[in-house]
């Protein structure tokens, strides 16, 4: 294959510890499988802030537009945690999106069997949960306008604007649809149809999909019981898609499942491709900066490498690479290796650097 660029943005807290870990990862995957991979680096969120003013540096911009994919760490804390500041870390996340026409972010939730005991719930409940949210990205209420901070005849006053169209709800539920085809043949629709026109929208526009797809299931489920069936019942679901805001939160309450934020992944696809011919894509761990560890070699890198195989399989085309990433880290937790996050009995205690390295000396066996 010709050569690849990455472009990768470590951001804030914990992002450039993670992201190192991640990128040493595709570099062995780039030697092991014969990819040639160049990475190019560059400020995005406070990091950026601090350097340019700016949280989305026009240079940064233009370097994730021209990559093959990008690589992301996390953005924010403290410092720019001014609620009134007209310039913050996550516009970056929005602004990436928004320019890269990101629109399907796909999280999935897996539960390795030996990480069961970390999580809250009781083993029966995660005995195999395997589930691929498909979250809609560039629509709904984190885009709607108006949304504004005002003064009304009652005194302060804010509005904010949920909004979809047809196409947008279409193009991402057409995505679930054949991703699904390829697992276990089952969509959940999440909405608040009971309330809500934009779900009701969403919920005629995913009928009118479903039909075009007979072999495959399809059930709609209201926001609020879904967030009850996902402690409930986890393993009842396969491919989840829903807009904006329900996934966010959604997929924040799955992370539960895993026993931690450290361990998931995620993959913002858009729909122009790369030079590959394949879907261009951001892609970095759920999980956000953590300040208070930044620096101490205790975050969890497995999320950001998992997202690492997720750049391979999904841009790249690499999906030998893909696996034997997703078997590596199945590996050092089946050796018994947690970072603090998934402190377990009988486990031994390991840092950030030092699960990456058992990451990349797994692959290399």
């Amino acid at each position: 294959m010709s050569e690849a660029t990455i472009a990768v943005f470590p951001g804030d807290g914990i992002g450039p510890e993670v992201t190192a870990q991640a990128q040493a990862v595709l570099e062995n995957c780039g030697e092991r499988f014969g990819a040639a991979i160049r990475f190019v680096e560059a400020p995005l969120g406070g990091a950026a802030i601090d350097a340019t003013g700016k949280p989305l540096p026009d240079d940064s911009l233009a370097l994730a537009r021209s990559a093959d994919a990008v690589l992301l760490g996390a953005v924010g804390g403290p410092k720019w945690d001014d609620p009134k500041s007209d310039v913050r870390p996550e516009q970056a996340l929005l602004g990436l999106r928004r320019e890269l026409q990101l629109f399907a972010n796909l999280r999935p939730i897996q539960v390795h069997a030996r990480v069961v005991e970390a999580a809250p719930l009781r083993r029966e409940i995660l005995e195999g949960v395997d589930i691929l949210f498909v979250r809609e990205l560039t629509g709904g209420v984190y885009f709607g306008q108006p949304s504004e901070r005002r003064q009304g005849a009652a005194g302060r006053e804010a509005v904010d604007t949920i909004a979809y169209d047809e196409s947008e709800v279409r193009r991402v539920v057409e995505l679930a649809f054949g991703i699904a085809r390829e697992r276990r043949k089952k969509v959940t629709q999440v909405d608040k149809a009971n309330i809500l026109a934009t779900s009701r929208l969403w919920r005629e526009v995913t009928k009118e999909v479903g039909a075009e797809h007979p072999d495959v299931e399809l059930e709609d489920v209201l926001v609020d019981a879904m967030a009850m069936h996902l402690l409930r019942r986890p393993a009842d679901f396969d491919v989840v898609v829903t807009e904006n805001m329900f996934g966010d939160i959604l997929t924040d309450e799955a992370s539960v499942l895993s026993g931690s934020l450290g361990m998931l992944p995620s993959a913002s696809l858009g729909a122009s491709l790369n030079s590959f011919g394949k879907r261009s894509g951001l892609y970095e761990p759920i999980h956000g900066s953590a300040p208070d560890i930044a620096g101490r070699d205790l975050a969890n890198p497995l999320g950001s490498i998992s997202s690492a195989a997720m750049l391979l399989r999904h841009s790249l085309g690499l999906e030998e690479a893909a696996v034997a990433v997703e078997a590596a880290v199945s590996g050092v937790l089946d050796d018994g290796l947690r970072t603090a996050d998934l402190r377990q009995p009988d486990t031994r205690q390991v840092g950030c650097a030092e699960m990456g390295a058992a990451v990349i000396e797994r692959l290399s066996r």
